[in-house]
């Protein structure tokens, strides 16, 4: 998942404990294997590199294709998985190397999940595209984990994947959890961006979408890794970082990317979706 990784369990129970976490790290590491658009042995490799050619898939994939039309339907093309075959020309290392607009036009017309076709049991992607996983994955992991908790204990767990996380309820004794939302980097020192947020949870997820750990830098413009699937381009004027509150992760997630790529609208959008958020510019 490419971020720290953890599973908290109110418990003294060091056998209980181990089998949760055990649970959870197998579950989280076959969806990575399966999901991966790196790894050669998964089904995302096996679409990119399918040569225009049907690929048979299974119901947990069909679902989260689905899943990810839904998220292109409701943000109008923005959000799109697409969109994977940009990071041949984007790579957000902190560096200043920028992706020409002949390189992104080149690319461009290799986007668009309206040009694939599946069914339940397989998917056809056209020659050149590629699919990526990355903006839904960690969040479904997310809740796949607290659904195995769920099944093993009644006890309270919390996961987090990377700051996205969930909990499968409120700690003993009714307590919440608190749950930090970290600053961001800004150049003004008293700026409410630089104050770290804590949230008390007893039910449902969090997750965040920005730029503030990928992102370019190139003559004093910040390049987010955040992507708009339309242009090809980073997008502009949104919030370094947004978290947002729902009843699971993968929600939650979709929640604070659509809201990302509404650029200056973020709030706005989350406003009109009645959504509890956190917003740092």
């Amino acid at each position: 998942m490419a971020s720290p990784c953890e599973v908290l369990i109110q418990t003294k129970d060091h056998r209980l404990a181990k089998r949760v976490a055990s649970a959870v790290s197998d579950e989280v590491w076959r969806i990575e294997d399966k999901f991966s658009r790196y790894n050669k042995h998964s089904v995302c490799y096996q679409i990119n590199n399918s040569a225009g050619q049907s690929i048979a898939i299974d119901e947990e994939c069909y679902l989260l294709l689905n899943f990810a039309e839904q998220c292109y339907q409701l943000s109008d093309g923005l959000f799109d998985i697409s969109a994977g075959i940009l990071n041949q020309v984007w790579h957000f290392d902190g560096s200043d190397k920028i992706a020409t607009k002949k390189q992104v036009a080149a690319v461009l017309p290799l986007v668009g999940w309206h040009k694939v076709s599946y069914q339940k049991n397989s998917i056809t992607l056209p020659q050149g595209m590629a699919l990526d996983f990355g903006g839904i994955g960690k969040e479904y992991a997310v809740d796949r984990g607290i659904l195995l908790s769920k099944q093993i204990t009644a006890l309270p767990v919390l996961v987090n994947l990377g700051g996205d996380l969930a909990v499968t309820g409120p700690r003993l004794n009714d307590l919440p959890w608190q749950v930090a939302i970290e600053s961001t980097e800004h150049t003004k020192p008293n700026s409410d961006n630089n104050k770290e947020i804590i949230v008390a949870l007893t039910h449902g997820a969090l997750a965040t979408s920005g730029d503030s750990k990928r992102f370019l830098v190139k003559d004093g413009q910040r390049y987010s890794h955040v992507l708009n699937a339309l242009t090809g381009w980073p997008i502009e004027q949104a919030p370094r970082s947004i978290t947002t509150l729902a009843p699971q992760c993968i929600q939650a997630g979709m929640l604070a990317t659509l809201a990302l790529l509404q650029g200056e609208g973020a709030e706005q959008f989350l406003s009109e979706q009645e959504v509890t958020y956190w917003a740092r510019r």
